[in-house]
């Protein structure tokens, strides 16, 4: 059953080291091309964020924060595997930076219905 698990993790954050590496190759002096799709969240999140507290904020750099989210799904990705918990809440910030907080919230509520879907079929076996 341990190899089963080392296999499932392996797998599953395969597909966050291999989206880093992707990146990684893509990013370029202007940030890449997920840096044009962040820039209006930034923005957006940024006077949200200024509106609330009163203050206003310093300057993000997109190549920054882009070379950010790689290095926490490649490390996020490498923890994962070896089932560190702490490579779960790296990867989790990533994914909600990039794919936005509304897609996320569906992906997860059409999940949580396949799997109790699931758990009431495999009860009648």
């Amino acid at each position: 059953m341990g190899f089963a698990s080392f296999l499932g993790r392996l797998l599953f954050a395969s597909l966050f080291i291999l989206s880093a590496w992707q990146m990684y190759v893509e990013f370029d002096a202007n940030g890449g091309p997920i840096a044009k799709e962040l820039i209006p969240k930034l923005t957006v999140l940024k006077k949200n964020l200024s509106s609330k507290l009163g203050v206003g904020l310093p300057d993000i750099d997109e190549q920054h924060f882009v070379a950010t989210i790689i290095f926490l799904k490649g490390l996020g990705g490498i923890l994962f595997v070896f089932g560190s918990t702490l490579g779960a809440f790296f990867l989790v910030p990533s994914v909600r930076v990039q794919h936005g907080d509304t897609k996320v919230a569906q992906i997860g509520g059409e999940f949580r219905a396949h799997v109790t879907l699931f758990q009431s079929n495999t009860q009648f076996m």
